[in-house]
């Protein structure tokens, strides 16, 4: 600027001492305290506000000055090209989701279909084999009525088909579907976390999983017998904390563990001795081994679930306004199950038990 215009601003600006105060900006921090005049330039070298007078100083005669309402046009243009481009960003994500949403089911459908062609393979073959069977039985009694040289002639060939009629046995098949990593499903629950602790006042008792799936057995701790507290086996936790409102999120170890239950469940359940799994406030998942064989089931009603057994940690998540609880394949960031549309007008307190390995 040229010393004219300088000299000009100047007497706008400060005309007298006096008037300082009606002149003195919202801010104090704008303000010279060398020169008391407003600071109107800024030092891209410093990044800081200058005066006239201070710019022109030794200490900033050798740097790049702009007025401050050009540097802030330029950055309050940048923030908004920043908020333009972030914003683009969004509708991208939500469509990748929706891709891989429609790919998800679209694969699940392809599956589905997969597993429907081999049960209906294996009811031919049963039908088949019925049919088989029925001749071979009537065969069998027609021989029986044979004479005894006679039924040692034609015993050979009916051993010969039974052996045939192997082939058309069904192969057992497990109707297990692929799980699907859901992106960004544990960025977002993890924004929910809460860390679960366990309530050792609630009775010591040890859980038998009935054969029949319809209730856990519990039988009280001898009292004599000091309790090992590092070991859970066959011993069922519960949180110490009950939720009555909002989201929470947590994460439940279950390790290689054959028979395991873990979810949440009416504070009053807690009391019973014959917890039924078919009582309408609890929801729990539970993985049962049978020879080797993996099931997964939910509650209640009991409900299978076809999908391969998760190991490790599983997530479980609460939200107790919409009535949603979700349990997660953490490894595999998959969702294991959901309990939809609920109606939650009661504390829930976490319940967890973990069989033998």
């Amino acid at each position: 600027m040229d010393f004219k215009s300088t000299i000009f601003a100047k007497e706008h600006v400060l005309p007298t001492r006096g008037s300082v105060v009606c002149q003195l900006p919202s801010s104090a921090k704008q303000m010279c305290r060398i020169h008391q005049v407003i600071k109107l330039y800024f030092c891209q070298t410093d990044k800081s506000l200058l005066c006239l007078f201070c710019s022109h100083s030794p200490e900033h005669a050798t740097h790049e000055h702009y007025p401050v309402k050009q540097v802030a046009e330029h950055y309050r243009g940048f923030v908004n090209l920043r908020m333009v481009m972030i914003g683009a960003e969004y509708p991208k994500v939500y469509q990748y989701l929706q891709e891989e949403k429609q790919k998800h089911l679209e694969m699940l459908a392809i599956e589905g279909k997969i597993v429907f062609q081999r049960l209906r393979r294996n009811v031919a073959r049963m039908v088949h084999m019925g049919k088989l069977l029925r001749r071979i039985y009537e065969e069998l009694k027609e021989l029986c009525l044979k004479a005894d040289v006679d039924m040692l002639q034609d015993v050979g060939d009916t051993m010969k088909r039974s052996q045939l009629m192997q082939l058309y046995i069904p192969q057992p098949m497990d109707p297990q579907l692929s799980t699907w990593a859901i992106t960004g499903m544990l960025e977002r629950l993890n924004s929910f976390r809460v860390y679960v602790t366990l309530d050792h006042k609630i009775r010591n008792c040890h859980v038998a999983l009935t054969e029949d799936l319809r209730r856990l057995q519990c039988s009280p701790d001898h009292q004599d017998v000091p309790r090992n507290p590092a070991s859970s086996e066959n011993t069922p936790s519960w949180g110490a904390q009950t939720f009555t409102t909002g989201k929470h999120y947590w994460e439940v170890n279950v390790g290689n563990s054959r028979t395991w239950i873990i979810g949440l469940c009416n504070e009053s359940w807690t009391s019973r001795n014959d917890m039924l799994l078919n009582s309408e406030d609890i929801f729990l998942l539970l993985c049962v081994s049978v020879e080797d064989h993996f099931s997964l089931f939910s509650t209640c009603p009991l409900l299978p679930h076809y999908i391969q057994r998760p190991q490790g940690w599983i997530g479980v998540f609460l939200d107790y306004e919409c009535g949603i609880i979700s349990f997660i394949n953490v490894a595999r960031r998959s969702l294991i199950c959901n309990f939809l549309s609920r109606s939650f007008s009661f504390p829930l307190r976490p319940f967890i038990w973990c069989g033998p390995k």
